[in-house]
């Protein structure tokens, strides 16, 4: 039996790289973004590159305003996929709020809301309503793609810090709950990515110390991609357990940089 997998935020570099392994693989795929008219090129694009499988793209905003989780939007797409037959199998968490320059003294706590209800009350929004589903069917799989910076700070970025440790015992605690149904709950720490901003801002990434990895290279999407199906389709005796893909970078006390 052919077998879907619902991925969020793939309109944009690491889901794409994500919709696209699963979709090679001969999955069906479901994926979300924030914009219908992104939404729509992207679906369009996946259904041309991938003819032989069904994609299906919508449009779904994670909150309301930063102190209210959008539930209604969650459980109207779930209800919609009810209605289609569509039953997801693996549900890969990868949208994400970046919680870019969040200065201490500075920003005010309704930004640091919003990025915790995006990346973790969220994100248990969409697990609870796949799960629900998972446990009528059998089993399934979450997958949530973290960071390495749930244990390794870096600067001016407290909230999505913050979400990623929160979002990481959240993972811990719905693997436990959830293993009686046989819904395995993993997640994916990726460090540096190469995405759109490495190639927008090739100064910074130029000098950024944690491109100094111990093997010399920084992940693509498709690395990341591979983590994801690796626990999909692969682990089948694994639940409550963290992959890390970052090159090393989280083993090292720091960086060694090469002199010029």
């Amino acid at each position: 039996m052919k077998k879907t997998a619902l991925i969020t935020g793939a309109c944009i570099n690491t889901g794409v790289a994500i919709v696209e392994k699963f979709a090679s693989e001969g999955w069906d795929v479901v994926f979300t973004g924030r914009s219908i008219e992104k939404v729509q090129e992207a679906e369009n694009d996946y259904r041309a590159k991938f003819p032989e499988v069904q994609i299906l793209g919508y449009a779904l905003d994670s909150l309301i305003d930063e102190r209210t989780v959008n539930e209604k939007a969650v459980d109207d797409v779930f209800n919609d996929l009810d209605s289609k037959g569509i039953f997801i199998d693996t549900l890969i968490c990868n949208a994400a709020d970046q919680g870019l320059n969040m200065k201490v003294f500075e920003n005010p706590l309704t930004d640091f809301q919003r990025v915790l209800n995006t990346n973790v009350t969220w994100n248990l929004c969409l697990s609870e309503h796949a799960a629900a589903r998972m446990k009528e069917q059998g089993g399934g799989n979450i997958i949530f793609v973290n960071s390495n910076t749930a244990y390794r700070a870096i600067p001016d970025r407290v909230a999505y810090i913050a979400s990623k440790g929160g979002q990481l015992g959240m993972m811990r605690a719905l693997a436990m709950d959830l293993g009686q149904y046989n819904i395995r709950v993993n997640a994916i720490l990726p460090g540096m990515i190469k995405t759109d901003r490495w190639d927008k801002n090739p100064d910074f990434y130029a000098k950024v110390p944690s491109r100094y990895t111990p093997i010399g290279d920084v992940a693509v999407g498709a690395d990341i991609a591979d983590a994801a199906w690796y626990f999909a389709a692969h682990a089948r005796n694994t639940t409550g357990a963290e992959l890390v893909v970052d090159g090393g970078n989280t083993i090292q006390l720091y960086p060694i940089i090469p002199e010029e």
